[in-house]
């Protein structure tokens, strides 16, 4: 396929737009879906493996050992980005390994570690909780209009 002389811009756009999606490689999904099946399995194990852990350890219900479960994964996916090993082990897994808190904690100290340089209060604290707010925001939100929904439904009864 060429393009002519003479031809108009918008024609060779889209020329060149098809000439591009010719040759661009496609993408491996079904290896990439798999690859986040199954390492998003890996921490849901880790997850349960670390909950039965507190269980013992505690001494405590298995519902009472989510929260320092959560604390513990997301411990751990901070110290695994501050050492450089998160963003190497998200590139094989993918949004496996990517979506859960795991991801949430990755982007928080990533953000600290990039500004770390303007200082403890401006660039650790300041530019680290950018990301925070949105998503603190987006939740306390969200939990209100589904508690407003849930008391709607109990006067309802």
């Amino acid at each position: 396929m060429t393009i002519k002389q003479g031809t108009s811009q918008e024609t060779q756009r889209s020329l060149y737009k098809r000439m591009v999606s010719k040759a661009e490689p496609r993408p491996p999904r079904l290896r990439n879906a798999v690859r986040a099946f199954v390492s998003g399995g890996l921490v849901c194990l880790l997850g349960e493996a670390i909950t039965d852990f507190w269980e013992r350890t505690l001494h405590i219900s298995h519902k009472q050992a989510a929260d320092p479960t959560v604390a513990t994964l997301i411990f751990l996916s901070a110290l695994l980005t501050g050492l450089g090993y998160f963003d190497k082990l998200a590139r094989f897994a993918g949004a496996g390994l990517s979506v859960p808190v795991t991801g949430f904690a990755n982007a928080m100290t990533a953000s600290a570690l990039e500004f770390k340089r303007e200082g403890l209060v401006f660039g650790i604290g300041g530019r680290m909780f950018q990301l925070a707010g949105a998503v603190i925001v987006y939740g306390v939100t969200t939990a209100f209009f589904v508690g407003i929904v849930a008391g709607i439904a109990r006067l309802m009864r």
